[in-house]
């Protein structure tokens, strides 16, 4: 999926699981840009990314969003997933990582006009 404001810049989703469950949790999150299998994980090493400790993961944001969960009765199902590789969030233009969020917890993403505001400066850079 590009921008329309510019071709260069598009959206894509990696992911660690194998191309059967991966297409799962696409069609879960119903997304439309390009979905890459990394079952060994050679993108998320070659960017620096790795598995973070338990206690990041299971951070005061993590649990608050479980209390949330119990205390609304909403369900919740099992991870099916590894719940310490965080993963990432990536900007790329021309096929270079410009910028890169690496999350210390699963709380912690970068919003989405952060992610299109570097988007922005990294095409206007370009120019």
């Amino acid at each position: 999926m590009h921008s329309a404001a510019d071709p260069r810049v598009g959206l894509v989703l990696v992911g660690f699981s194998p191309a059967g469950p991966m297409a799962a949790i696409v069609r879960r999150l119903g997304w439309g840009g390009a979905v890459l299998s990394d079952p060994q994980r050679l993108l998320y090493r070659r960017l620096g990314i790795g598995r973070a400790p338990w206690w990041r993961v299971y951070s005061p944001g993590t649990l608050l969003t479980y209390a949330r969960a119990i205390a609304t009765r909403t369900p919740m199902s099992r991870p099916r997933e590894d719940t310490r590789q965080l993963g990432g969030d990536a900007l790329m233009l021309d096929g270079v990582v410009r910028v890169l969020w690496r999350p210390r917890s699963p709380d912690d993403r970068p919003a989405a006009a952060e992610l299109l505001a570097a988007a922005r400066a990294a095409v206007e850079d370009e120019r």
